[in-house]
């Protein structure tokens, strides 16, 4: 994900073209209206996918007789976060946001409660993703919902025929595309040691897997999940710095192993990178939302053919998914809250998100566990199934980068990326592992004191 500088002068730049786009802005309904509502959504990578989202607000708004007018917004040069920032210090713009990682924290201050929302949400379709909690309860305040749109976990993603040629191991066997067919004696097998040694074949064979390690959020994520699954904490949520720990020595030995059969590339490989890896054939697996797969069918469709998306390897203490969901904000300044928040009710309901995720072919992930029946899983393919195991089962839980530490706090380890640098200090650098642990720990001293 890249990187960009927001200055005053493009805040104020942006705040300005926002307000003008939203006063000139056409709506749906132009007669007998109760209200109008503006929204400011990210732009989504599937084709037609956006669609969904309108014919969705658009029956609200026909319902309720609410004008309804969207903004697609890319993130391409991290426009949806510029826009978001310069409505944020201008204090006008559209009534409801989209937000991706830590924006709901960075403009806490101007965005409406939203504990209503979310708690009627969480009464009918029970527990939500502990991730989306971190990231848009501050305080103990809802500051915002999660959204189906632009979800995602990043899990395995490999190619059956590969794994089972060079390295033994049946994918399908291990995760079939039906839970209630999981078997533990057999999921309990799927290792970070397994991986390493599948890893290592693979390697030798001459389709090595990918796994990013810059500073970009693929990168990140992974690298988070499999700190998790050993143990390693970096800073808690008291605010002590706990990274100095034999469950960090043990991680950076192993990675060590693990990133030596990896392609060298992979050091400078940006969100596209283990894409392309996948896509070309060359590569065996990678820790990706379904987005690989996608292109391949349209690209390179025997690879798509052999493609199976499944859970991550297990660690020491647990088996552990990156995930990156999106939230929608309503901003303190919006002349029309209440209608904002009932629309927000409508397109989280189980059914608007049954459809948002048949549109993006399986790649949304909602928040509530409970949806992950939905049929789109299991009826995805080639091959049949590919995607099923997608949304996090069995043992698998998810992760952000950052936790358990403060938000304001996590967000900078995880925008600075201390540790996929970590990594490639250790690993690349060739730098000592004390010292590479005495970086970390004053980086870390730095942001807490920031």
């Amino acid at each position: 994900m890249a990187r960009s500088r927001i200055t005053r002068r493009t805040v104020l730049k942006q705040a300005a073209l926002a307000s003008a786009s939203i006063l000139a802005a056409p709506y749906v309904r132009t007669s007998y209206a109760a209200g109008k509502l503006t929204l400011g959504c990210w732009d989504h990578w599937v084709p037609g996918a956006n669609n969904t989202l309108t014919k969705l607000c658009n029956e609200w708004g026909e319902k309720n007789h609410v004008e309804i007018h969207i903004d697609y917004i890319t993130s391409q040069g991290e426009k949806d976060k510029l826009t978001a920032a310069a409505e944020s210090q201008a204090g006008t713009g559209h009534d409801i946001m989209s937000h991706r990682d830590w924006g709901i924290n960075i403009h806490r201050r101007v965005l409406e409660p939203l504990d209503d929302v979310v708690n009627a949400l969480i009464k009918q379709y029970g527990p939500i993703s502990p991730v989306a909690e971190y990231l848009a309860k501050i305080d103990g305040v809802w500051r915002g919902v999660p959204t189906t749109v632009g979800s995602q976990v990043k899990p395995c993603c490999s190619r059956i025929d590969l794994y089972k040629q060079h390295t033994g191991v049946d994918l399908q066997d291990l995760f079939p595309a039906d839970e209630s067919k999981y078997d533990k004696a057999k999921t309990d097998t799927w290792t970070w040691d397994l991986y390493l040694s599948t890893a290592e074949k693979l390697f030798k064979a001459g389709y090595p897997v990918g796994l990013p390690m810059g500073q970009t959020s693929d990168a990140v994520d992974w690298v988070a999940a499999l700190f998790k699954s050993f143990g390693v904490v970096m800073i808690d949520a008291k605010d002590n710095i706990k990274i100095d720990s034999p469950e960090t020595r043990t991680v950076l030995e192993y990675l060590k192993k693990l990133m030596a059969v990896n392609p060298p590339e992979v050091y400078a490989w940006d969100d596209a990178g283990n894409n392309r890896w996948l896509i070309s054939g060359k590569g065996s697996s990678i820790m990706n939302p379904p987005s690989a797969w996608a292109v391949a069918k349209r690209d390179n469709p025997k690879v798509a053919e052999n493609c199976w998306t499944h859970a991550m390897p297990r660690g020491p203490k647990g088996r552990f998914v990156g995930q990156l969901p999106q939230l929608y904000g309503v901003w303190s300044f919006s002349p029309n809250k209440s209608a904002a928040k009932e629309l927000l009710l409508y397109i989280s309901q189980k059914d608007s998100a049954r459809q948002l995720v048949a549109a993006s072919v399986g790649y949304d992930l909602p928040s509530f566990k409970s949806f992950y029946d939905f049929d789109t899983w299991k009826t995805v393919e080639p091959p049949l199934g590919t995607v099923y195991s997608y949304p996090p089962r069995g043992d698998e839980e998810t992760s952000m980068a950052g936790q358990p530490a403060r938000p304001d706090v996590g967000s900078q380890m995880y925008n600075q990326a201390v540790n996929t640098v970590m990594v490639s200090k250790f690993t690349q650098g060739g730098e000592k592992l004390d010292d590479v642990i005495k970086w970390a720990q004053s980086e870390l001293e730095g942001f807490l004191r920031a």
